[in-house]
This record gives structure tokens, C-alpha cells and sequence, in this order.
């Protein structure tokens, strides 16, 4: 026989049997569309995620004082579960001082925040004050400015302020050389940053040094946090590690006793990533279970099949069909099931695709033609393999006792 023959005599089957044949393609139809839409759904997951990282500078490096050992418990260093609060550590100039031994490092500052009521035009509101090395940071930041300027080295008592304090904090938009007063000291605006969601839309960035005279129980040369810049992104790790071991020395601490943190943007980048592959998997593991089922559908449906079509199996061998010809048939008659319950479950899995990440806020990717073609395969697949069995057992009927069967 021709495979066109196959197909011709498998489309015949499937057509005959109709409501069992569209049951069992339900259950396929679930399967792939639950498969299709989870992976879709983590691309666009995926696809937020870089997102929200896409601005983000994954040369920077930032020391803070304070350790967890739980942060590192897979490592297993030595006292791990115990923690260094930040409260009595600190960082200071002779951190950096040490840290400038460092070859690698392009840029270094350190900083200082805190909260403070800032008054404007009459109002008043606690805002998050962030001190800076204004000779440095302007090399480091990724924000843009929407209007004025960044820091200069010779400023003091002015600040650049995020988009929400300009527009949203107070009755009256903040704009440039306006002045906002801080523990009574007047901070002139010098520049706004464009929007980047979140909270640094509601800070105020300032000169470390001004920023010491309005932040209370802020001290000079104490930081809390140290920001480094490298010139490479591949030497985020190494650089971060020789910053760990050059600490651990100018403060006299082992692992044990650590008492400061050192985390990379390049690092959380990793880990994110890393989380999302890991729940990807697991929501995909837990769609494909549907699609063991459905197989179960196609092999037992494909049983009943040869058990209602034994007579015409035996007549088929009477007349001169070969085994070969009539696992065919039935490998064909299940390529179809799965190809069937394939091409709609891609169908309603695109929908899911588009509507899911909308109704969770999610930038939509939509169905990328390999998830379509994967979704098909699969299918098809495992249509194959669940009718294999009942295919091989119906090529291997007797035509007597075929045609004796009632």
C-alpha cells in the first residue's frame, strides 16, 4: 500500500469513531495547550525580568556593611546561620583606601541615605535622601536626566530629585532652581531624572558632604554603602571575590565573623534567571502530566479501535494485506489523533499566550513559531508512541481467527 492509502483508510477510522476519537483529542488538546501556554508564559516572565534588569549596570559591585550566613548557606562556611547586623559595623575610608589596591576597579564612591521630612511651598514630606561623590557618581549612575543637570564636583547644598518628587510628592510640581528645605538647610534643585518606576522616582540625590549636614546621625567618612564600577563585566566575579579577600584583611575578620556584604548586579541577574529556569521547568513538569493522560486516551482508544475493526483487519489480510500494511494504518490513524488534538491545543495555548500575561501585568510575547512547532511534534509523537503497542498487536492477527472474532 501507498501512504496515502494509510492516511485515506486512517482519516476512515478516526471519522467513524467519532465521539471517542474527540474525546481522547480533548484530552491531547489539554495537554498542549497547558505545555504551550506555561512556556509562553515564562518567556514573558523572562521577557520582564530582563526588562526590569535591562538598565540596570551590571559592572557595579556594592559593599554593605552586615552578613548573613543564611544568604550563603550553600557555600557551608564556617558558623553559617549566624548574622552580622549592620548596626555596629561600619564601612568607612579606610575601606576604600584598602579597596583602591585593586586594579580592576574603574570608579569608587561611598554613600550614604537616609529619610528626612523635606519641606516645599509649605509642605511637608518624608522623602529618602541619598549622599553621593558627585566627582564620581556622575560616571556610575544609569539614570537620565529629563531636565537640568547631574552633580558637578564643585556642588554642595543642591540635589537632583527623581521624577515622582517633581511631579506627584507635593500640591505644586518641583522644578529646576527651586528650593526645598532640608533639617533647615535649602537645597536648590539642579536637575530632574527621567521616570524608571518604583522607588527612585522618590528620592533626592545630593553631594556626600551636604548630605552628611541633613541626614541625622549621619558622620563623615562613614558610609552605608561602598559602590564600585569595573571596566568589564566579566571581571564582576573576580573583582568581587578580591574586594571580599582585601576587606576580610584591612578589618581583621574570617569568614567566620564577617561583618560586611559584597553583592553584584550581574550576580542577581544570575540568580533570577536561574530561579525563573527552575519554575519554568517545574510548571511545565507539572502541564506535561496532562499529557500522559492523553496518551493513555490515544493507547486505549486505539485498542478498542483494533478490537471493533478485527473482522475488516482480517478481511484486509485475506486479500492479500501484509502486517506491515496494517501497523501502518493504525500508526497513522494515532499520528492523526495526536495531530488533531496538536493543532488546537497550539490554538487555544496562543490565546492563553496573549490574555495570561495582560491579566498579570506582563509585557506578551505571544506564540513563537517554535513553541508552535514544538507543540505539534509532541503531540504527534506521543500519538506514535501510545498506538505503537495496539498497532503491532493488530499487524499480528491471524486472518482466521480474525474473521472468526465476534
Amino acid at each position: 500500500m501507498r501512504y496515502r492509502t494509510y492516511l485515506k483508510l486512517a482519516l476512515n477510522i478516526l471519522l467513524h469513531s467519532k465521539l471517542r476519537s474527540w474525546l481522547t483529542i480533548i484530552g491531547i488538546v489539554i495537554g498542549v495547550a497547558a505545555v504551550v501556554s506555561i512556556m509562553s508564559l515564562g518567556d514573558s516572565m523572562a521577557m520582564n525580568v530582563e526588562s526590569r534588569f535591562a538598565d540596570m549596570d551590571l559592572t557595579k559591585i556594592t559593599i554593605t556593611p552586615g552578613y548573613s550566613r543564611a544568604q550563603s548557606a550553600m557555600h557551608g562556611p564556617p558558623g553559617q546561620g549566624q548574622t552580622s547586623s549592620s548596626s555596629d559595623v561600619e564601612l568607612t575610608n579606610k575601606d576604600i583606601m584598602a579597596l583602591k589596591l585593586i586594579k580592576d576597579i574603574q570608579y569608587m564612591y561611598g554613600e550614604i541615605s537616609g529619610r528626612e521630612d523635606v519641606y516645599f511651598l509649605g509642605e511637608s514630606v518624608s522623602l529618602s535622601i541619598t549622599g553621593v561623590d558627585p566627582q564620581v557618581w556622575q560616571y556610575v549612575t544609569t539614570s537620565d536626566v529629563g531636565s537640568g543637570r547631574l552633580l558637578e564636583p564643585a556642588d554642595k547644598f543642591v540635589a537632583v530629585i527623581g521624577s515622582g518628587v517633581a511631579e506627584d510628592i507635593f500640591e505644586q510640581p518641583v522644578g529646576i532652581n527651586m528650593v526645598l528645605t532640608i533639617n533647615g538647610k535649602s537645597v536648590r534643585v539642579v536637575g530632574i531624572l527621567e521616570s524608571e518606576g518604583g522607588s527612585s522616582d522618590r528620592q533626592i540625590i545630593m553631594p556626600i558632604d551636604a548630605a552628611v549636614e541633613v541626614i541625622e546621625d549621619a558622620e563623615k567618612n562613614t558610609f552605608d554603602s561602598i559602590v564600585v564600577k569595573v571596566g568589564n563585566v566579566d571581571m564582576v566575579e573576580s573583582v568581587a571575590e578580591e574586594i571580599k579577600t582585601k576587606l576580610m584583611i584591612s578589618r581583621h575578620v574570617s569568614e567566620r565573623d564577617q561583618d560586611f556584604s559584597v553583592s553584584a548586579s550581574k550576580s542577581m541577574l544570575e540568580d533570577v534567571s536561574s530561579m525563573m529556569s527552575s519554575m519554568n521547568l517545574f510548571l511545565g513538569a507539572i502541564a506535561a502530566v496532562s499529557l500522559v493522560v492523553g496518551a493513555v486516551g490515544i493507547a486505549n482508544t486505539m485498542f478498542t479501535s483494533v478490537l471493533e475493526k478485527t473482522k475488516e483487519i482480517g478481511t484486509m489480510k485475506a486479500i492479500g494485506a501484509k502486517n506491515r500494511d496494517i501497523m501502518m494504518i493504525f500508526i497513522f490513524n494515532a499520528l492523526l489523533v495526536g495531530f488533531v488534538g496538536g493543532a488546537f491545543g497550539v490554538i487555544i495555548g496562543s490565546i492563553a499566550s496573549v490574555y495570561l500575561p495582560s491579566m498579570l501585568g506582563m509585557a506578551t510575547v505571544g506564540l513563537s513559531l517554535e513553541l508552535t512547532v514544538f507543540g505539534l511534534l509532541i503531540a504527534m509523537v506521543i500519538g506514535v508512541i501510545s498506538g505503537a503497542v495496539p498497532a503491532y498487536r493488530a499487524s499480528r492477527l491471524k486472518p482466521v481467527d480474525a474473521l472468526r472474532y465476534e
